[in-house]
């Protein structure tokens, strides 16, 4: 019996094996390509309106299994079982919305007509698209790209997070269910070496990636010079102003879960917030207050409000940086030892506020992806921005304020791909999702994601003289 090179998912909530697979190896991810290929021949053939009608079949399969899943889910990356259903109601907001612009957003661009002359632009299919998906949002992320693709004519392979790998089956099951075409939706469990292959092989097309940045490079370094499209979603440091005539209750009460839900573990978490001088005091008290009210513990009990981090590793990375912190001048607002469940070699992690902190520390410049956040003090509106430009990253950002015209003025000289007004860590599928400087390149989402999963392809008919 030939050896096969296995994955193990060991739950973060109390160390069991969730499950076992095997990596795919070389003969099964070229049957895969080469079905991927021939499928999609047929496929982009497919009216727009069958396509859908796969896609939504795929949707209710999902929302009919959500509270199994969910808690497969649960089991998988640690989020409290309160919180992961909605994970697959969020994919069917989100799937069902792309679906329903897929025709607008794929109608042929038609210039004015002139005598002998038809002109317009069609939107073809790119062919085979690698999808890369994480573990922290795993069903969201991966459906931010597949139903698009799929909507666009494209045939999709996807590559799930080993941690979360039961949810790449989890679509192949929903799909198969809806009676999709055999070779247009696939997944593969892959190792970093043949994910690497995958994306240099010819029969891939485009390949959309979510994930850190380190694993960017990597992707983008694995492409290049193959001429291929990439889109990449990577970390994030996402910042919050809080002005002066913010609603004090409100916005803490939102940053709050801006910054905790899901443990932090999100590229679009809030990670630093910036106060205004006449309300710093105030506002780190309540926000304390409130961070309090957590509860850390078993994600499997209903009560849970906090679960531990993807893993032990996780949890040290994230403790390393706040102890770095402390050293260097910063206080922290919250004894670890108020949450019971807090364990120093464990993924539980007790939620943390740092005060007193200043950008030369690494926790106000690298990702943190866990259940902390710094606060300071701002002077004005001006401080305020030059703060939230001093970072690598520009995923989301923001402002918290009764005054629409001046944070549209802050918004505008913000880098950052979404713009915040009293909200914040959100996604709503009809905006374009994107990223500026080291938080990634593309567009996923709205009508405008269909541009990066089509080309444009000109037709200019000339009648016969």
């Amino acid at each position: 019996m030939r050896w096969r090179r296995m994955i193990k998912i060991i739950s973060p909530v109390d160390g069991r094996l969730v499950a076992k697979r095997s990596f795919a190896d070389t003969q099964e991810t070229a049957s895969a390509l080469s079905a991927a290929v021939k499928a999609q021949r047929l496929w982009k053939s497919i009216p727009i309106k069958k396509r859908a009608d796969y896609c939504q079949q795929m949707i209710e399969y999902m929302m009919a299994h959500r509270d199994v899943f969910a808690e497969e889910l649960t089991w998988q990356m640690g989020r409290p079982i309160q919180y992961t259903p909605g994970e697959i109601d969020g994919l069917a907001t989100r799937g069902r919305y792309m679906i329903d612009i897929a025709q607008k957003a794929l109608t042929n661009i038609v210039l004015p007509e002139e005598a002998g002359l038809s002109r317009f632009i069609h939107r073809e299919a790119l062919g085979v698209v690698f999808v890369i998906a994480p573990w922290n949002y795993p069903y969201l992320t991966a459906v931010n790209a597949i139903i698009p693709a799929l909507m666009a004519g494209n045939v999709v392979i996807l590559k799930h997070a080993p941690q979360t790998l039961l949810c790449a089956e989890r679509f192949q099951e929903a799909f198969k269910s809806a009676g999709l075409p055999e070779g247009v939706f696939q997944y593969l469990h892959l190792s970093d070496e043949d994910c690497s292959a995958v994306i240099k092989s010819p029969e891939i097309d485009f390949v959309s990636f979510t994930g850190s940045l380190a694993t960017g490079r990597l992707i983008e370094k694995s492409a290049a010079g193959l001429v291929k499209g990439l889109a990449l979603e990577l970390g994030g440091k996402d910042p919050a102003y809080v002005c002066e005539d913010a609603v004090l209750e409100d916005s803490v009460a939102q940053l709050v879960d801006g910054a905790y839900f899901n443990s932090g573990q999100s590229c679009c978490a809030v990670e630093r917030i910036y106060v205004a001088d006449s309300l710093y005091a105030t506002f780190v008290e309540a926000f304390v207050a409130e961070v309090k009210k957590y509860r850390l513990g078993n994600p499997l009990k209903k009560e849970t409000t906090l679960g531990p981090l993807l893993n032990t590793q996780a949890a040290e990375r994230v403790r390393g940086q706040i102890v770095e912190a402390i050293r260097a001048g910063a206080t922290a607002c919250i004894k670890p030892t108020h949450f019971m469940m807090n364990k120093d070699g464990s993924p539980y992690l007790a939620p943390q506020v740092l005060i007193d902190v200043d950008h030369a520390m690494t926790i106000m410049q690298e990702e943190t992806f866990g259940p902390v956040v710094t606060i300071m003090k701002v002077a004005n509106d001006d401080d305020a921005l030059a703060r939230m430009n001093d970072s690598p990253y520009g995923l989301t950002a923001s402002i918290w304020t009764v005054d629409e015209t001046r944070a549209m003025a802050l918004g505008n000289k913000i880098q950052t791909g979404t713009v915040f007004m009293n909200r914040c860590d959100h996604l709503d599928p009809a905006l374009a999702w994107v990223g500026v400087k080291h938080s990634g390149r593309g567009c996923a989402l709205s009508e405008l994601g269909y541009a990066q999963l089509t080309r444009p392809k000109s037709f200019y008919l000339k009648a016969s003289p």
